[in-house]
């Protein structure tokens, strides 16, 4: 006889691992005990030797579906030291210090789908149903450990057939926290109306069905929702929401529906159906029946009005549209629902609140903020603790990359083999908003919290640090937060009366890209991004760095111009067209006069951009590549004017890419034209990628008449150059010889793989994000590594 304590560490709450573990020692015929204690799970495991062997073997190799186990600790004790166990039992949770794992919230699983479609069961269409292996996680918790009475599922006691499922380790709810069913859960009711449960959902139906838009609360928050396969209901919503050309994302009935318009591999399907369920950015299918297989063609041909495609305004002029699949059981039943009603294939899901300010999450909100958006608002009373925006998942080389990390992915933590120890808060960005928790090498990045111009996101932040300290159950001894001194962000951090370090914003970039790589050595840092506050007073934005944990050199960048006109610049692509293009010439006349050709703007825009460049008035000097991207958008003809952020950059990207696959199918040679040599005198502080000779070659090129989409690709491929150029030299003068890739602009997938392969070419090791998005939803990582490092050697 002998008695092991075992310490399970990871994501151990909330997954049903109390209940496993319960029915593995009853298979392996052992006695002992389990607890939760909040960081880990405890067991107490006794019995013969080869028993006790099997148990752990069990443990290891079968833990719950939802479990991530990161680490087990096992050490002999003494029978007399704890005593005989008789039988083998789950021990109320205990609570201790020590790693914390918070377990994002979690898709509805196989089980449990099934169950709410049989008439038999009696959760028959229930809309809050879960087990210990789905269901909301993260967005209910009040407090550790994970127990019903520290959610706000205390608010609904359990029925007595729900607690005898509870208590029934034979049951898939055994110690199920947000066990519930339709006599005590929750309940869905329209706001300001009498239809509750049923009748609520069948109104919702309806309503979308005859082309109405409808708020609904889901998990994390609210989402508008309408028919995406009617262009009369998606243009209103586009009206309403002040939306003209930003896509919407769409969730679909099942993996069927999404393979009839989308293009989808085994990894994407995987993911799609997987218990986390984000939104992925899939290719779209050619309209024409000949472009696809013909099973998926006589499955179209076959099916009645539901067959009926995704309309081209969800995502216009977009080659890719983002879809995921029905993650909450209400979600299901505005699909599949015993009232007749048919119900198209693909609804419009996209994230309920107005231009600016954090996804609603509560009555109050929704009434405010969408009441003139939708025509109904359906609701649930089951209260949402911390926002959870849906998730957003492109895919480079047939692996995730990750460009909005929220729900069934946040607060899982980073991990870092740096020997670090202490606590530490970062506030991240300005837009796209995550802050970070250090605790010793692990970094929790929050759910995405939005852009932070709109006070209510900056309430929303403060409200979620504050709960997440909670949580995690964290006091840091310094607040990071970027250079800016006007950012929202800056601000919070500097509220929050600690030791405030800031982080220059390309330098955070970069050492997010190397904690996600767990990379302790120096990097040369490739930061191309919108814009970011430079340690010299001007705006930064396509900049190679010398960068490790300890601080960066500022070793190069794109040739700098002057961005005027403000804000409006970022949005206003043809403003610095123009900028860029009188730099080139240096003359007025000339400058009116390709303007003209290229039809950027009027006379009278052209003299008022001339004349603030004269006087440098409202205008910066700038190294932005984002703003770079947007200009050759406006000088190519592919768009002037953005109506979201990146808009302009994506078309351009879209466009290269148009062109490659184009090449590629009649074989040409991938080069293109030449371009532009690269080598131009350099000033004495750094090293200058000549992309004002880019800019010029374009110009020329488009006055002659070459198509755009070929210009395109040839600025993606000389940009490219220009980088490996920089790297190159910054290893003969350093050598360094490993680059991280990061900044928003490295979203663009062509530009990533033609920088990535022409580095590897020159055998550099390269990082890349993967789950970190490589925007500023990441950024805070980076800082929060720096604030580390910053506080282990005592400054």
């Amino acid at each position: 006889m002998i008695t092991k304590k075992i310490r399970v560490y990871g994501i151990v709450q909330g997954v049903g691992f109390r209940p496993t573990v319960s029915r593995h020692a009853a298979a392996a015929g052992i006695t002992g005990s389990v607890c939760n204690k909040g960081p880990y799970v405890e067991i107490f495991a006794q019995g013969e030797e080869k028993c006790v062997k099997d148990f752990l073997e069990r443990l290891e190799k079968q833990p719950p579906k939802r479990a991530a186990i990161l680490k087990i600790n096992t050490e002999d004790v003494k029978e007399e030291e704890y005593g005989k166990f008789n039988d083998f039992q789950i021990i109320e949770s205990e609570k201790t210090k020590g790693e914390i794992f918070i377990s994002p919230d979690i898709a509805i699983c196989e089980e449990c789908k099934k169950e709410m479609y049989d008439p038999k069961d009696r959760r028959y269409l229930h809309p809050f149903i879960n087990c210990t292996c789905c269901g909301p996680r993260l967005t209910i918790l009040d407090a550790l450990p994970y127990d019903r009475e520290r959610t706000s599922m205390k608010e609904f006691p359990m029925c007595p057939d729900c607690a005898s499922e509870y208590e029934d380790p034979a049951t898939r709810r055994y110690d199920a926290q947000p066990v519930c069913c339709n006599d005590c859960g929750p309940e869905v009711y329209l706001t300001g109306r009498e239809e509750r449960g049923r009748a609520a959902i069948i109104a919702t139906r309806k309503m979308i069905h005859d082309g109405g838009i409808v708020a609904i609360k889901g998990i994390g928050g609210f989402h508008l929702c309408c028919d995406a396969t009617n262009e009369e209901a998606v243009q209103r919503l586009r009206t309403l929401k002040n939306r003209p050309a930003k896509p919407f994302a769409v969730m679909a009935r099942d993996v069927e529906a999404v393979k009839r318009e989308c293009l989808v591999n085994e990894v994407q399907e995987e993911i799609l159906d997987g218990h986390q369920k984000p939104i992925l950015l899939l290719e779209k299918r050619k309209k024409s029946i000949e472009k696809i297989t013909e099973h998926v063609a006589e499955n179209m041909m076959e099916t009645d009005e539901n067959s009926a495609r995704i309309c081209e305004s969800v995502a216009p002029g977009n080659p890719k549209v983002g879809v995921m699949l029905p993650y909450a059981p209400v979600q299901m039943l505005l699909f599949q629902y015993d009232d007749g009603i048919q119900m198209p294939d693909f609804l419009v899901m996209t994230s309920g609140n107005i231009s600016g300010a954090p996804i609603c999450r509560d009555d109050k909100e929704a009434v405010e903020e969408l009441s003139h958006l939708c025509d109904l608002i359906l609701s649930h009373d089951r209260k949402i603790r911390i926002r959870a925006d849906d998730s957003v998942m492109d895919f480079y080389k047939g692996e995730p990359y990750m460009i909005r990390r929220s729900r069934g992915y946040a607060p899982l933590p980073t991990m870092v083999t740096m020997p670090w120890k202490g606590q530490v808060l970062a506030a991240g960005g300005e837009l796209k908003n995550t802050f970070c928790i250090g605790v010793d090498g692990r970094f929790y990045l929050s759910p995405y919290v939005g852009d932070l111009e709109d006070l209510r996101t900056v309430k929303a932040l403060q409200e979620t640090i504050h709960r997440f300290e909670t949580l995690l159950e964290v006091e840091p001894e310094v607040a990071a937060c970027d250079l800016h001194p006007k950012y929202n962000s800056t601000v919070v951090a500097e509220e929050l009366g600690l030791p405030v370090v800031k982080i220059q914003h390309h330098y955070a970039h970069i050492l997010s890209c190397m904690a996600e790589n767990d990379r302790k050595e120096q990097v040369i840092g490739v930061a191309f991004d919108g814009t970011g506050y430079g340690t010299d007073g001007t705006i930064w934005g396509g900049e190679l760095l010398l960068a490790d944990y300890h601080g960066f050199e500022r070793m190069g960048s794109i040739e700098p111009f002057l961005q005027i006109g403000g804000d409006i610049s970022a949005k206003e692509g043809w403003r610095i067209a123009v900028s860029l293009i009188y730099q080139q010439t240096q003359d007025k006349e000339q400058t009116m006069e390709i303007v003209k050709k290229l039809n950027l703007c009027s006379e009278p825009e052209c003299k008022v951009i001339l004349a603030m460049a004269d006087r440098k008035m409202n205008a910066v000097t700038s190294t932005s590549a984002g703003r770079l991207f947007d200009a050759v958008s406006a000088i190519l003809g592919i768009r002037t004017k953005s109506t979201f952020e990146g808009e302009a950059s994506m078309a351009l990207e879209f466009a290269a890419e148009a062109y490659e696959k184009e090449i590629w199918e009649i074989d040409e040679p991938a080069d293109g034209e030449s371009g532009p040599d690269e080598e131009k005198k350099e000033p004495e502080d750094r090293l200058i990628m000549q992309t004002g000779s880019l800019i010029k070659y374009l110009t020329e090129k488009k006055t002659e008449g070459i198509q755009a989409e070929k210009l395109a690709y040839i600025f993606h491929q000389k940009l490219a150059d220009l980088i490996i150029c920089g790297c190159r030299k910054i290893r003969k003068k350093t050598k360094c010889n490993c680059v991280a890739l990061s900044g928003g602009v490295f979203q663009n997938r062509l530009l990533l793989r033609m920088v990535e392969e022409g580095l590897e070419k020159e055998h550099f090791t390269v990082l890349r994000h993967h789950l970190i998005p490589a925007n500023d939803g990441g950024i805070a990582l980076g800082q929060a590594a720096y604030a580390m490092q910053y506080i282990q050697e005592g400054k």
